[in-house]
C-alpha cells in the first residue's frame, strides 16, 4: 500500500530558527558557533537538545566534539547526492557515537522505509520518538511506516492525536480518515472529514471524500445527503445533479432519480452534464431509443470540448459494441465529430477506430493519417496505422511507414516486427530475418507472449527458406515461452510433417492445439495429415473429413488435395480424382494437381 505524502513547508528554515533559540537560551558563544555550524550542515533542532551542558563542551577535546558532526554532514551529503547506502552507514555510525541524538535514528528510518526495510525503520522511527516525543515529523513518518506494514488503525491513531496538537495543520484529519478508512473504520473517517470542514471550510474534495464513505457503509441517503449540501452551495452545478441521479440510479432508487433529472432540465435544459446523465439514467431504464436521442445532443454540446465528446462517444460504442446496427448508426456521428475537430488526433484517431469496425480500411487508414499530422509523436496511432497495412498486396506501404515509425520510436520492437512482416510478405525474406531479430532483441522477455509471437514468425520465415533446423530451433523457443500458444503448435506440428520429420513430436504438438481449440478445422487437418504420413489413412480421413464439414463453403483447396491424396491411398481412385478437382477449384496452388486429376495418380 503506498504511504500517504504531501507537501510540506521548508524545515530547514524551522531548523535554524529553533537551533538559534536554543543558543541563545544556552548564552554560550562557543557553543552557539558549533550548534549554528551543525545546522547549517543539516542538523535538525532536536538533534543536540539532549547534548552536555554548555560547561561540558567547553572543556571537550575539540577532535571528539566535531567527530560526530562531521559523519554526521557527510550522511546528509551522500543522501543529498543520491547514495543512500554511503549514507546509511554513515549514520549508523554517527547513532553509534551519538545514542542520545533523535535526529540520526529519523534519517535511518526513511533510509530503511525507502529500502522497504520496514521493522529496521520502524525500529529506528521509535528510539527517535523516545529520545523526543513530541517531534511530529517523527510521528508521521512512524504512521507511515506502519501503513505500509498494514497497521492502518494504529497509523490513524498516530495522526488523530496530530490533529488535537497541531490544530493549524489542514491535512492531518484528512490523513487520520483515509487511515481510518483503510481500517475500515469509517464512522471515525467521516468523524475526522467533519473535522476538515468544520476547521477549515467547505472543500468538494473532502465532501466527495464523505460522500464514497456513506457508500461503502451502505447508506445512500447520506450519501445522497452530502450532494444535496454541494447542490445547495451551487444550485447550477449541472456535474452534482448528474452525480446525484447516478447515485439514485445505482442504488435502484429510479423514481427518485428521474426527479432529479426532471428538476435539473428545468434549471439547466442545455448542461451537457445533465444530458449525459439522463442519457445514462434511460440506459439503465432499458429505454434505448430515449438513450440514444439524448446522447447525440451531449455528444454535440458546444459547452462540451473535444476530449468530452470523445469520451461520451467511447461509452456510446461499448455500449453498442456488438450491434452491428448500432455501429453503423454511429460512424455518422463519428464522421461528424471529425469535421467539427478537424485537427484533434485523438478525434480522428478513433473515427479511424470506427471505419475498420465498419470494415472500411481504407478510410480508416486516410484517418490514421490526417491523426498524426496533427500529433506524430502518438505510438498507439502509428500501431493502428500499421496494423491497417499487415495484409500482403500492402507490404510496400507496410514497409515504407514502419522505416517512418522507426525514425519516431528506434527502440520499439514491435515497429521492426511490422517491418519484418512487410518484407516477408514481400518475399524479401533476409530483410524480414534481419528485422525480426532486431525485434527479438529489443523485446523485453518479460512479455513473453510477444516475443514468442516474434520466434513464431522468425520460423515461419527459416521455414519458408528452407532453413529446417533454424526453423525448428525458433518454434521449439516461441513454444518454450508461450506453450498455450495454440497457433505455433499448429504450424510447427504441419511444417514437420510436410517434411515428414520428428511426426511423433508433430503429433503431440497438433494434439496439444487440439486441445487448446477444439473444433479449429486448420488444426483438424494437420492432426490428419500427420496420421496421413504415419500411414494411419483410415484415422487420417476422419480428421480431414471431419475438418472439411466444419469448414464448410469456406473449406480451402489444401483440405480437399489432402483429402484427395488421402482416397488414393484407401484405393479409392474416383473419390481421389474428385477431392483434388474441388481443390482445383478452390484455386489450389500445388504444381501436381493438374497431374493428378489427369492421370489419376498420386505425385508428391
Amino acid at each position: 500500500m503506498a504511504a500517504l505524502h504531501r507537501p510540506r513547508v521548508n524545515f530547514q528554515g524551522e531548523v535554524w530558527v529553533a537551533a538559534l533559540k536554543k543558543c541563545f537560551l544556552m548564552r554560550s558563544t562557543l557553543f552557539t558557533y558549533f550548534f549554528f555550524l551543525g545546522c547549517l550542515g543539516g542538523f535538525m533542532p532536536h538533534a543536540f537538545a539532549q547534548r552536555e551542558n554548555p560547561d561540558s563542551v567547553l572543556n571537550a577535546n575539540m577532535t571528539a566534539l566535531t567527530k560526530p558532526d562531521n559523519i554526521y554532514f557527510d550522511a546528509i551529503k551522500a543522501k543529498m547526492q543520491n547514495d543512500p547506502v554511503h549514507a546509511k552507514a554513515l549514520f549508523e555510525q554517527f547513532v553509534a557515537l551519538k545514542p542520545d541524538v533523535s535526529a540520526g535514528y529519523y534519517e535511518l528510518a526513511k533510509l530503511y522505509y525507502n529500502e522497504k526495510k520496514n521493522d529496521k525503520a520502524e525500529a529506528n522511527i521509535k528510539k527517535a520518538i523516545t529520545l523526543e516525543p513530541q517531534n511530529k515529523w517523527y510521528k508521521e513518518q512512524h504512521a507511515t511506516i506502519l501503513a505500509e506494514n498494514g497497521n492502518y488503525l494504529e497509523a490513524a491513531g498516530i495522526i488523530a492525536g496530530l490533529c488535537k496538537t497541531e490544530a493549524s495543520d489542514e491535512e492531518y484529519p484528512k490523513m487520520a480518515a483515509e487511515y481510518y478508512e483503510r481500517a475500515q473504520k469509517y464512522d471515525e473517517a467521516v468523524k475526522y472529514l467533519d473535522l476538515a470542514l468544520q476547521r477549515f471550510g467547505d472543500d468538494e474534495d473532502v465532501q466527495m471524500h464523505k460522500m464514497q464513505l456513506y457508500l461503502e457503509m451502505n447508506n445512500a441517503d447520506k450519501a445522497a445527503d452530502v450532494i444535496k449540501q454541494l447542490l445547495a452551495a451551487d444550485p447550477r452545478n449541472g456535474k452534482y445533479y448528474k452525480l446525484l441521479g447516478e447515485l439514485y440510479d445505482n442504488n435502484k432508487m429510479q423514481q427518485k432519480a428521474a426527479e432529479v433529472y426532471e428538476k435539473a432540465l428545468k434549471i439547466l435544459p442545455d448542461d451537457p452534464h445533465v444530458q449525459v446523465g439522463l442519457a445514462e439514467h434511460y440506459l439503465k431504464a432499458g429505454d434505448t431509443v430515449a438513450y440514444n436521442n439524448t446522447v447525440k445532443r451531449a455528444m454535440f454540446n458546444p459547452e462540451f470540448e473535444a476530449s468530452a465528446q470523445m469520451e461520451i462517444m467511447a461509452a456510446y460504442i461499448q455500449t453498442f459494441a456488438n450491434d452491428s446496427i448500432l455501429r453503423a448508426e454511429g460512424l455518422p456521428l463519428i464522421r461528424q465529430l471529425a469535421v467539427l475537430h478537424p485537427a484533434d488526433a485523438q478525434v480522428l484517431s478513433v473515427f479511424g477506430e470506427f471505419l475498420d469496425w465498419n470494415n472500411k480500411r481504407d478510410s480508416a487508414v486516410m484517418a490514421y493519417k490526417r491523426s498524426l499530422q496533427a500529433k506524430p509523436s502518438d505510438f498507439n496511432i502509428w500501431r493502428r496505422l500499421l496494423d491497417d497495412y499487415t495484409d500482403k498486396k500492402s507490404a510496400d506501404s507496410l514497409i515504407k511507414y514502419s522505416d517512418k515509425a522507426m525514425r519516431l520510436f528506434p527502440n520499439q520492437a514491435v515497429i521492426n516486427y511490422y517491418s519484418a512482416i512487410g518484407n516477408y510478405n514481400k518475399q524479401d525474406y533476409p530483410k524480414a530475418i534481419k528485422a525480426i531479430n532486431r525485434a527479438i532483441d529489443m523485446q523485453p522477455e518479460s512479455d513473453k507472449a510477444v516475443l514468442a509471437e516474434m520466434y513464431a514468425m522468425l520460423a515461419d520465415v527459416y521455414h519458408t527458406t528452407k532453413q529446417d533446423d533454424l526453423s525448428d530451433k525458433a518454434f521449439e523457443k516461441a513454444i518454450s515461452l508461450d506453450p498455450a500458444n495454440s497457433g505455433t503448435l499448429n504450424n510447427y506440428s504441419y511444417y514437420l510433417s510436410e517434411r515428414g520429420k520428428k511426426l511423433d513430436e508433430a503429433e503431440k504438438y497438433s494434439k496439444r492445439s487440439m486441445e487448446l481449440r477444439p473444433n479449429e478445422a486448420t488444426f483438424l487437418d494437420t492432426y490428419g495429415w500427420i496420421l496421413y504420413k504415419k500411414g494411419d489413412y483410415e484415422k487420417a480421413r476422419n480428421y480431414v473429413q471431419k475438418a472439411v464439414d466444419l469448414a464448410g463453403a469456406n473449406a480451402d483447396a489444401t483440405l480437399y488435395d489432402h483429402l484427395g491424396d488421402i482416397y488414393f491411398r484407401l484405393n479409392d481412385k474416383v473419390k481421389a480424382v474428385e477431392f483434388w478437382k474441388k481443390s482445383k477449384e478452390k484455386g489450389g496452388d500445388d504444381p501436381q494437381l493438374d497431374k493428378k486429376i489427369s492421370e489419376g495418380k498420386l505425385y508428391e
